[in-house]
């Protein structure tokens, strides 16, 4: 685990599969019905191509498509159909209520079908799909969320929209004319990096042959850490010399990445002094995380990676004599990473599915039950694990559950080819390499070589290495 290299080396997205350049047939997951309490009366609500209520994402270019279902809690004994349409006055709402300001996605670039009317047959708890189409006027800001409001009406049958499912936001980042990382069949490389030691410009250095895309799609920076001010009693985000060199100077160690179409992702974990991301109240998950959209916001951040690691927790049991801390639990980190996505629905959250935090339970909000998989995005496995996570994070698709994690330091775990293979003929589409770094000893004989087996086995391609070395140049 990465306990091991701390001191030695640290709404939602849809997948590429949902855009129009994506030639894979794209199967739709069952809706989970066990998001909303069970009750007599007939609930419905809308669901995206991952099984995702309330917030979609997409990243595209030139064009996209998105697709929904009405679902119900129960088989219906009539036919019932809901209505869908673009509403400004729904972002309006979301704005207000969490002090937003997201821009609208303009209303002619979206296309309907001209039956806008989702059906639901009698005897069905689920509907065929209905699809929008997106379409670039090439004057959006790139890298810049806007969002489609849609409103939800029962026009029909016996049903009412559980509650809060009146409105979905569809969160859209126009990428056209900009340089992608994506490879286009929906595999993902998470090049978490131990940034004490190594410059994460090293990641330009490698590319595919065909396409001159670079191999890794995120970067993750390890790690800044979860802290508690017992002065202020307020949890900050502090971070260290080498996290805060490198986003001082953005410009020159960040933005060359996200120039080539790669996520820049902040790490949290706890620092040893009794907070952690698996004890905070109800409300100080609330206020930590306008502290983590306020982070991603100054810095262009494009979301967070939570490791639960040296919180410490019985050292100090803060629950019990400190407001605003509960016992520690993983339910305790679903409502952290819940409110995190509610307060920046636009960005990641992914998961080190580890510890405390290998599952996440569901989250009851207004009387609906609302699975982790649709507030964690992204949930990597462990070094050399690869278990199926749909139990851990229910409604997240296989594709955005990492295995085989891979340790690139201390040569102890390399994803070999059949790992990779295994990956591909069941679905799995993300794998993180930890603490990549060609500066180290062990680079020509480990690290190039497992880099080279991911371009070979996920893109059918040979992986360029350009020779250049980048070392960490900062104080």
């Amino acid at each position: 685990t990465m306990k091991y290299m701390k001191h030695i080396v640290t709404t939602f997205i849809l997948s590429g599969c949902m855009l129009a350049a994506c030639s894979e047939e794209v199967v739709l997951p069952g809706a989970d019905e066990s998001q909303y309490e069970t009750r007599n009366e007939l609930l419905g609500y809308l669901t995206d191509g991952q099984g995702k209520h309330q917030f979609t994402n997409i990243d595209f270019r030139s064009s996209g498509e998105v697709a929904f279902r009405l679902n119900t809690t129960q088989a219906t004994t009539s036919d019932c159909a809901v209505s869908i349409a673009y509403d400004a006055t729904a972002l309006e709402e979301y704005n207000a209520r969490n002090n937003s300001s997201y821009e609208l996605f303009p209303e002619n670039l979206v296309a309907f079908p001209e039956e806008t009317n989702i059906r639901l047959e009698a005897g069905k708890k689920q509907s065929e799909a209905l699809q929008l189409t997106l379409t670039s006027n090439g004057q959006l800001t790139p890298n810049t969320p806007y969002v489609i409001p849609l409103r939800i009406k029962v026009t029909s049958g016996h049903m009412t929209l559980a509650q809060g499912e009146d409105t979905h936001l569809i969160f859209v980042n126009d990428q056209t004319g900009i340089p992608d990382a994506d490879k286009g069949n929906g595999f993902k490389v998470f090049s978490c990096m131990e940034v004490n030691d190594t410059n994460p410009l090293n990641n330009l250095s490698f590319t595919l042959k065909s396409n001159g895309k670079l191999l890794t799609d995120v970067l993750i920076l390890f790690s800044a850490n979860i802290r508690y001010d017992r002065e202020k009693q307020r949890v900050y985000i502090k971070n260290n010399n080498n996290i805060q060199a490198l986003l001082d100077n953005h410009d020159k160690y960040l933005k060359p990445l996200k120039d080539r179409g790669m996520k820049i992702i902040l790490g949290l974990l706890p620092d040893h002094d009794g907070s952690g991301l698996c004890n905070l109240g109800t409300e100080t998950c609330k206020a930590f995380a306008q502290e983590v959209k306020a982070m991603c916001d100054a810095y262009d951040l494009d979301g967070i990676f939570l490791d639960e690691e040296y919180a410490d927790y019985d050292n100090y049991y803060l629950y019990l004599n400190t407001p605003g801390f509960v016992q520690p639990s993983a339910a305790a980190c679903s409502r952290l990473v819940y409110e995190v996505k509610k307060a920046q629905p636009d960005r990641w959250n992914i998961v080190y599915a580890y510890s405390t935090i290998y599952s996440l339970p569901s989250i009851v909000e207004d009387g609906v039950v609302i699975s982790s998989g649709n507030f964690v995005d992204y949930g990597l496995h462990d070094y050399g694990q690869a278990a199926d996570l749909s139990y851990s994070f229910p409604g997240m698709p296989k594709s955005n559950m990492g295995m085989y994690s891979s340790e690139f330091a201390n040569s102890r775990y390399f994803a070999s080819e059949n790992n990779l293979t295994w990956m591909v003929e069941n679905g799995y589409k993300s794998h993180m390499i930890f603490a990549m770094d060609p500066n180290r000893g062990n680079f020509d004989y480990q690290q190039l070589p497992a880099m080279q087996r991911i371009a070979k086995v996920f893109y059918n391609d040979e992986l360029v290495f350009d020779g250049k070395k980048y070392p960490k140049d900062w104080e």
